[in-house]
């Protein structure tokens, strides 16, 4: 069965949320859920096409680690826009569990949900070797692990174990990856692929060309799609983006100083809180990220988009305050649509 939503599409091409659903500092995982519902509702009024939300664990900033459950809970608060997962580290569960999960979720909300797949442990090792009792699994695994997951969709009627619900349906699979491994496998298989440009910008280019050349049409879809992932704040002028921008830039800072936490609120001078060196890194890794007012931001997107020849768009965007984060997707939409 061929994906027509996954077929590329007019100008403008799509554009979709990836809610990393942000825990704050001052606030609990409890309003973050609420923000999101929110956020997705908002999303989904304004006409972005899909809502993924990515698992990560012992993150005390994220509330999203029991992904499955949260995509249920903003699939239920909406009705038309896609919700799905960017992704799922399915080195982190059974196949079966998850073919379960998705096509319960896919039996409550038909033709709403995607499956998308990483094959990272979305944490540090330590937490990965907490979630798996098979200390032996790991991404290395991943290519075995898929074809598992995929024959509890569609079974070729040898296997005994069946997911019910799951079995027989048709929910779009994407691959995930910030490397070729994946670029490389998504091709092989005919499989939609997504990269995150919006944290490892390094390999976007490479990884694109290497999918779209060896690309192998099947019955999922006939021609390569990739969608890359772009940081995207948008305000009412450049200085205000700007400012926003400090709560992100402050999140990547204490990652790489190996100390993640709650998003900070953004501050005057970001210069004082990192050395040089440390503004260099963070800079380069959120080389896919677009701040500024409408205009500002759609130029800067239609450049990422003359680099990549995407065809869609999945944004990130990380701000503080809760109003200012829906403010930014309703200007992104209003210049994108002219």
């Amino acid at each position: 069965m061929i994906m027509n939503e996954n077929l590329p599409q007019s100008n403008p091409i799509p554009l979709s949320v990836l809610d990393l659903a942000p825990i704050v500092e001052g606030s609990n995982a409890g309003q973050s859920f609420q923000n999101s519902v929110e956020l997705a509702r908002h999303a989904e009024k304004l006409g972005f096409k899909r809502f993924w939300l990515a698992e990560h664990h012992n993150m005390t900033g994220i509330a999203s680690s029991a992904t499955s459950v949260v995509i249920g809970h903003i699939a239920g608060a909406t009705t038309t826009i896609r919700v799905g997962s960017g992704g799922i580290m399915l080195p982190n569960h059974a196949p079966l569990v998850i073919a379960e999960q998705f096509g319960t979720l896919e039996t409550l909300y038909p033709g709403r949900i995607d499956l998308g797949l990483g094959r990272a442990p979305g944490s540090d090792q330590l937490t990965a070797a907490a979630l798996r009792r098979d200390r032996s699994s790991g991404g290395e695994h991943f290519p075995q692990q898929l074809a598992e997951l995929r024959s509890y969709f569609h079974p070729d009627g040898t296997t005994k174990v069946r997911a019910v619900p799951g079995e027989g349906l048709n929910i779009p699979i994407w691959l995930l990856g910030s490397s070729g491994f994946s670029a490389k496998l998504s091709a092989e298989l005919g499989l939609p692929f997504a990269f995150a440009s919006h944290f490892s910008p390094d390999y976007t280019l490479p990884a694109l060309e290497l999918y779209r050349r060896q690309f192998k049409p099947s019955d999922a879809l006939h021609q390569p799609y990739a969608m890359i992932g772009v940081n995207v704040i948008a305000a009412e002028s450049d200085e205000e983006a700007e400012f926003l921008a400090t709560s992100l830039q402050q999140q990547f800072l204490n990652l790489i100083r190996g100390n993640p936490g709650k998003m900070k609120p953004p501050v005057e001078d970001i210069d004082s809180l990192w050395s040089p060196y440390e503004k260099q890194i963070v800079q380069q890794q959120l080389r896919y990220t677009v701040t500024g007012s409408g205009e500002t931001v759609k130029a800067k997107l239609q450049q990422i988009l003359a680099e990549t020849n995407a065809d869609e768009l999945i944004v990130n965007t990380s701000v503080y305050n809760h109003q200012a984060r829906l403010r930014s997707f309703e200007i992104l939409a209003e210049v994108w649509n002219k």
